[in-house]
């Protein structure tokens, strides 16, 4: 897998606390939330696309997929956040609160849940594969 630089380190870092941040301020209903969580999984899902996987290990290939389909996934937990805090898509207010309202919550569990995953069987499966050389 290839290693990111101690920049890109420090970038994936920085995204990661901004998302958390972010997360926990429009839990405590600050305005500002969504404005800060958004950089932050722009940053992050950015940083982890940037790492490559360039073997022939068909888990660490999936679990790849995995990690890509998570970022997606917290773009979209960022998109529906600032969806939360104005309605810029556009849509009726049943619509809305059936589809939008609060609803980041659960796509950013579901790509936190797959990024720990994902995460901890690659190391696993790096260090198997590291082992048979």
């Amino acid at each position: 897998m290839r290693q990111l630089t101690k920049l890109e380190t420090m970038l994936l870092l920085v995204g990661g606390l901004l998302m958390v941040v972010g997360s926990g301020a429009s839990i405590l209903l600050q305005p500002w939330a969504a404005y800060v969580f958004a950089p932050g999984a722009l940053l992050f899902a950015a940083m982890q696309m940037r790492q490559t996987y360039h073997g022939q290990n068909f888990q660490v290939r999936r679990l790849r997929r995995m990690l890509l389909l998570s970022d997606a996934l917290f773009l979209v937990a960022a998109l529906l956040l600032l969806a939360n805090r104005t309605n810029f898509l556009g849509l009726d207010q049943l619509t809305y609160v059936r589809y939008v309202h609060n609803n980041w919550v659960v796509v950013l569990l579901v790509a936190a849940i797959l990024q720990l995953y994902a995460g901890h069987r690659i190391a696993n499966e790096l260090e198997k594969e590291a082992k048979k050389r």
